[in-house]
């Protein structure tokens, strides 16, 4: 007989104005809060969770209006993440947390550290700049942002002629079938979802400046995937030379799903910057 022993792990159902919201809580020690992309739900960071689990209390949830929480009339609205957020982190009574949001999540954990900085050890934003305006975030101002967008357009949609999901993109359901199959799995719970009518108020929402976290001083990471096509990693890099407590990381040969399709090496870089900037118990 081995001697390993499952990590604690327990689900539950936060009552909100909107309905339910699902989460899962696995392992113990730090509170490490992870929010999903458009194209996912709690399940997408099962490789996360079982890498922190040992070390960290790992927080995963599904946005409102992605199953398993509840559907909403009309559709979610990615303003009301960052609230539905504070709620669920006040219900579990957590502090000190660490938070890592891809793409969608992004919108979620960007705003909750804003609005909450002195609850907040860590940000990670992977494959994404938040509710931060992308083209206004270009060093170069937009021409860059322009030229990616158009070679970005064309990429998508070679991959949508194939059937391939352009979170991963074609070259990483060219190499790791089985989890474009899982990760085109996880999108399908969303069910009847209207992803287009979401995109729209991701778009909408995402107005912040740089110049408006000049003072921001939570300690972040920007992660982003070299062949990423949904967004472009070299605002990663111009997004944390501009705050006062970033710095990013680029992971080549990697599409717009660096904790999916690359969970190692994101989990070794996410791993590397919470040790760095662990905080004494005391705090």
């Amino acid at each position: 007989m081995g001697s390993y022993r499952a990590p604690p792990h327990a689900v539950g159902r936060l009552k909100l104005p909107f309905g339910t919201l699902y989460y899962q809580v696995t392992g113990s020690g730090p509170p490490l809060v992870f929010a999903h992309g458009l194209g996912g739900n709690h399940l997408s960071w099962w490789q996360q969770v079982a890498h922190f689990a040992p070390h960290y209390t790992c927080v995963t949830f599904a946005h409102r209006g992605f199953a398993p929480s509840d559907a909403i009339a009309g559709g979610p609205d990615p303003a009301d993440y960052a609230a539905d957020l504070a709620a669920l982190i006040d219900h579990l009574k957590l502090d000190g947390v660490r938070l890592v949001g891809q793409s969608m999540g992004g919108w979620t954990m960007l705003d909750y550290a804003i609005a909450h900085p002195a609850r907040v050890t860590a940000l990670v934003l992977s494959s994404t700049s938040g509710t931060l305006d992308r083209r206004g975030c270009d060093p170069s101002g937009g021409a860059e942002y322009d030229g990616w967008l158009k070679k970005a357009e064309a990429a998508m949609a070679d991959g949508r002629a194939r059937g391939v999901h352009p979170a991963m993109g074609v070259k990483a359901a060219e190499r790791w079938p089985a989890l474009h199959l899982l990760y085109l799995g996880i999108d399908e719970t969303a069910g009847t979802l209207d992803k287009e009518k979401l995109r729209a108020g991701l778009r909408r929402t995402a107005t912040r400046t740089l110049a408006d976290l000049k003072d921001f001083q939570v300690p972040t990471l920007l992660i982003g995937g070299a062949d990423d096509v949904v967004f472009p990693a070299f605002l990663a890099k111009a997004i944390a030379a501009k705050l006062p407590r970033a710095e990013a990381h680029i992971i080549p040969d990697c599409g717009h799903s660096p904790y999916f399709e690359q969970a190692a090496v994101f989990n070794e870089v996410v791993e590397s910057f919470l040790k760095r900037i662990q905080v004494p118990p005391s705090r």
